[in-house]
């Protein structure tokens, strides 16, 4: 069933465990996304940035597929589909109008007022339609169209703020993760995100969740972490398996076995996310 991340997220949070959000590239990386976590009973999020919906041809393209291959592959556990690191709030209208249950609107790179300004439009256009919102309070640092992102942790002061202010159904602060692949081991302030979790009484998104040690992502769950975000990990994997295929087999040509070949490396990094997290069997 599609639904929104909000109750998700609360009972991940209550019950100790984090919701994944796999993000999509394409039909097939959505179809085994659905396979994997509706074999293994884990409630999922499907991410969906805007560069993704542009290359898939729009948002109820992408929000059409995801219904269709629900109903075709049989698929019975919640799934929501988010609009991820959005940068405006036309953005996400379009997705809300489009049958997105679930915006991020990333404003973090404004001063927290103008933050919560954009914010609070979007949690104000999204509650009349029964679609969740996740906002986010510093930056998480890695590379953005070639360019190296500074990370800036979050302000606990601004998180509670935002959090007051807003309505939002889950907050992202930034505490160490990065987009995209670490260089040496991230540091996260622990402390920090737990405090934040308490006073808010949010359930927190952790970015940038691809390369992260085990204990690290269990101890951030711990810490009021209840939804985490895959991509690089899938893509990294993926660009692998189809290496090696077509390295052995040179020969051919069609394109489905080519992106197919990848099938079972993203399958296999779906399997130990949820594992990791704690998902597996939440959807029953």
């Amino acid at each position: 069933m599609i639904v929104n991340t909000k109750d998700m997220l609360i009972k991940a949070k209550k019950e100790g465990y984090a919701v994944p959000q796999f993000n999509t590239n394409n039909l097939e990386w959505t179809k085994y996304i659905l396979e994997e976590c509706n074999a293994l009973k884990s409630p999922v999020i499907i991410g969906v940035s805007e560069g993704t919906v542009k290359y898939m041809g729009g948002y109820r393209t992408i929000t059409n597929l995801v219904k269709n291959l629900m109903i075709d592959l049989n698929i019975t556990i919640p799934v929501a589909i988010n609009l991820d690191h959005a940068e405006t709030v036309d953005a996400c209208k379009k997705a809300i109008d489009a049958g997105f249950t679930s915006v991020m609107i990333d404003t973090s790179a404004l001063p927290i007022e103008e933050n919560i300004l954009v914010t609070s439009e979007v949690v104000e256009y999204a509650k009349s339609r029964n679609v969740s919102v996740e906002a986010e309070v510093g930056q998480d640092g890695g590379i953005e169209d070639g360019k190296e992102v500074e990370k800036i942790y979050a302000n606990i002061d601004d998180c509670i703020k935002i959090s007051d202010e807003t309505g939002i159904d889950s907050l992202a602060p930034a505490l160490g993760s990065v987009h995209g692949f670490y260089k040496g081991e991230p540091k996260f302030d622990f402390e920090l995100m737990s405090e934040i979790s308490n006073l808010t009484k949010l359930p927190l998104v952790l970015h940038g969740g691809s390369g992260i040690d085990g204990n690290k992502i269990k101890t951030a769950i711990m810490c009021g972490v209840a939804k985490i975000n895959i991509n690089t990990d899938l893509q990294y994997e993926w660009l692998n398996s189809v290496k090696e295929f077509i390295k052995t087999n040179p020969d051919v040509y069609h394109p489905r076995k080519i992106i197919g070949s990848g099938e079972e490396s993203i399958k296999k990094v779906i399997r130990e996310k949820i594992k990791l997290f704690g998902s597996e069997g939440k959807a029953q």
